[in-house]
C-alpha cells in the first residue's frame, strides 16, 4: 500500500512538471520567434530496461524492490520547427524562412559582451543608425554591428541578408546555424547560446523583410494537453486518497481484531 502512495506521488510530480512546461508554452504563444518546449515521460518498464542494459551497474545484485515503480521525466527538448509568418510591412522586421538564427551581441549588467542567437527578428534602428532588438542589443552583420545611414530614404534587405541603403550596399545580416541543436541552450529573453561541442555550419535560411515569425505553439493542442494533465493529476490524487483510507482501515479496524 505504501508503495502505491509513492507511485501515485511520482505520477503527480511528473504531471506537475509537464504542466509547468505547457504553461510556459501558452504564456509565450504570442512571443515572436519562440520555440515551444516538450517533455517526455519514462515509465517503470522503460527505466528497468535501461538499467538491465547498463553495464556500469551490477543490476543483478540490486533488488528490484528498491526501484521506483512510478513514472519519471524522461527529457526536456525544444521543437525548432518553423512558425507561421506575419506580415508587418516594417522595414526592420525580419523573419528567417528555413534553418538558422540571427546573431546578436548581448551586453550583460557588468558590461560583458557575448554572442547569442535568436529567431526573433523584430528589430529597430537607433538614432545613430544601429539595428537593435527589443532589448537594445546589436544585430550582427559580416562586419560587426550593423549600422545604416540615418538619412537613407529606402532600406532594402535581400533574401540572403544583404542590406542596401538607397541602392548602396551597407552590410550583410549574419545568420548562424548548427549541426546539432542539442548543443544549444536557452539563455533567457528568447536567446540561445552555443555550448561546448556545438559545430557551426552555414545557414540555408532566407530572410523575409517586413515579416516576423510567430511562435510555433499550437494553443488548441496545448490546451488539450493541459486538460489531459489535469485529469491525470486528479487521478493520482484519488489513488492517494483511496490508499489513505485503506491504511486507515488496516490500522484502526483490522488492527483491533
Amino acid at each position: 500500500m505504501v508503495r502505491a502512495l509513492y507511485t501515485a506521488y511520482t505520477g503527480m510530480i511528473n504531471e506537475q512538471k509537464r504542466l509547468d512546461t505547457i504553461s510556459n508554452n501558452l504564456a509565450n504563444s504570442a512571443t515572436i520567434g519562440y520555440k515551444k518546449e516538450n517533455v517526455t515521460s519514462q515509465a517503470f518498464e522503460e527505466a528497468l530496461t535501461l538499467k538491465i542494459k547498463d553495464a556500469s551497474e551490477a543490476y543483478t545484485d540490486r533488488p528490484i524492490g528498491t526501484m521506483s515503480l512510478g513514472v519519471k521525466i524522461g527529457e526536456y527538448y525544444t521543437d525548432y520547427s518553423q512558425g507561421s509568418f506575419r506580415e508587418t510591412g516594417n522595414t526592420y522586421d525580419l523573419a528567417i524562412e528555413g534553418n538558422g538564427f540571427f546573431t546578436v551581441a548581448v551586453t550583460d549588467g557588468n558590461g560583458n559582451e557575448s554572442i547569442r542567437y535568436t529567431r526573433d527578428g523584430s528589430f529597430k534602428m537607433t538614432h545613430d543608425g544601429y539595428l537593435v532588438d527589443v532589448y537594445g542589443n546589436h544585430l550582427q552583420g559580416e562586419g560587426g554591428d550593423i549600422q545604416v545611414p540615418t538619412d537613407a530614404q529606402t532600406v532594402t534587405i535581400d533574401i540572403d541578408g544583404s542590406i542596401y541603403a538607397d541602392g548602396e550596399y551597407i552590410d550583410k545580416v549574419k545568420m548562424a546555424d548548427f549541426e546539432d541543436y542539442d548543443y544549444l541552450e536557452k539563455a533567457g529573453d528568447n536567446y540561445y547560446k552555443a555550448v561546448d561541442g556545438a559545430e557551426a555550419k552555414d545557414s540555408d535560411g532566407v530572410i523575409r523583410q517586413g515579416y516576423t515569425e510567430q511562435s510555433n505553439v499550437n494553443v488548441i493542442s496545448e490546451m488539450v494537453n493541459l486538460i489531459n494533465i489535469t485529469r491525470a493529476y486528479e487521478a493520482g490524487q484519488k489513488v492517494i486518497k483511496t490508499q489513505d483510507q485503506l491504511l486507515d482501515q488496516t490500522v484502526n479496524q483490522v488492527g483491533k481484531v
